[in-house]
């Protein structure tokens, strides 16, 4: 008798779970980076810094690595002009900080690369925190940790922004 429910119960828990992918499939989902889907269209996308500066080496190194990026041919060209600011927060009875806030705001274009077309412009910020060290050493090395993460949640947000757009255009 036990065996028998037992049966009863993994049938039933595959029919969910077939009705649960069907359902699915009905609804548009895609996986991000299956083949042929929007993940595809991020390592056709060559990423170009307006002024070289340490955070948008970070941040130009984190979108190729995202993007998957191989070669320089690409049939879009991401324009990024990067600015970033620091402002201390916690002040010490000496009157020096004890901690940093780091904020990276990236403006960016997508166009085109044969017609240079603008298909979208927009803008994202990260922010990221990091303490102040009494050791020299410390201290740079906590700064550039701190820029390291900024750059990557930067990264990240504008990898969001643009599967978003690709997954909101029509079919070529």
């Amino acid at each position: 008798m036990m065996a028998k429910a037992a049966v009863l119960l993994k049938r039933a828990l595959g029919a969910v779970a077939a009705v649960g992918v069907l359902g699915l499939a009905g609804c548009g989902f895609t996986p991000m980076y299956a083949q042929n889907t929007v993940g595809g269209s991020l390592n056709d996308i060559s990423v170009q810094l307006s002024e070289h500066s340490r955070g948008g080496f970070l941040l130009q190194q984190r979108l190729n690595d995202a993007f998957g990026r191989h070669d320089d041919h690409a049939s879009w060209k991401l324009k990024v002009d990067v600015s970033s600011f620091r402002v201390p927060r916690g002040v010490r009875v000496n009157n020096v900080a004890s901690r940093y806030e780091l904020t990276m705001t990236v403006k960016f274009e997508l166009r085109d690369q044969a017609t240079d077309k603008l298909a979208l412009a927009d803008q994202v910020s990260a922010m990221a925190t990091y303490d102040s060290a009494d050791q020299p050493y410390a201290g740079l090395s906590a700064e550039q940790d701190g820029e390291a993460r900024v750059a990557e949640a930067a990264a990240d947000q504008l990898r969001l922004r643009l599967l978003r757009y690709f997954a909101s255009r029509p079919n070529p």
